[in-house]
């Protein structure tokens, strides 16, 4: 899931980046104000993408989508962006927590077998030695 998230925060930081010339030239805003909050908006989008192994980090991130979506009505056209990124975090953090938990039963499982296997007569090490090796 972390993975995920750390790809669209990186796609988002640059969209986010993207909004600084459109508020300037299409909404008249000055120029300090769109860089300093959409500048760091995006600057905090990609230090979170990095940090996204941290449970904080995740939840800032979130808190992120929400200041991303309230400041997309200052910019006329950006909320269909931002819902659509929004949409995109909310799914990859859905799709991500399922994954995860599909990876962990399989861990689970292939451990489960190997310490079955490996109580029998020894001749389950040889088939995982022998399976390893042609993976």
């Amino acid at each position: 899931m972390r993975v995920v998230c750390a790809v669209i925060l990186v796609f988002e930081a640059v969209v986010i980046g993207l909004f600084i010339p459109v508020a300037i030239s299409l909404e008249g805003m000055p120029p300090t104000t769109a860089a300093s909050l959409w500048g760091g908006m995006a600057a905090v989008a990609l230090v979170l993408s990095g940090l996204q192994k941290r449970r904080w980090a995740h939840y800032a991130a979130w808190a992120l989508q929400a200041a991303f979506l309230f400041t997309s009505f200052l910019v006329s056209g950006a909320m269909l962006i931002a819902v659509v990124f929004v949409s995109l975090w909310v799914t990859g953090v859905i799709l991500g927590r399922r994954t995860d938990e599909m990876k962990a039963a399989h861990a689970a499982r292939a451990e489960a077998e190997a310490a079955a296997s490996g109580s029998g007569e020894g001749g389950g090490s040889v088939a995982t030695a022998t399976s390893r090796q042609t993976r």
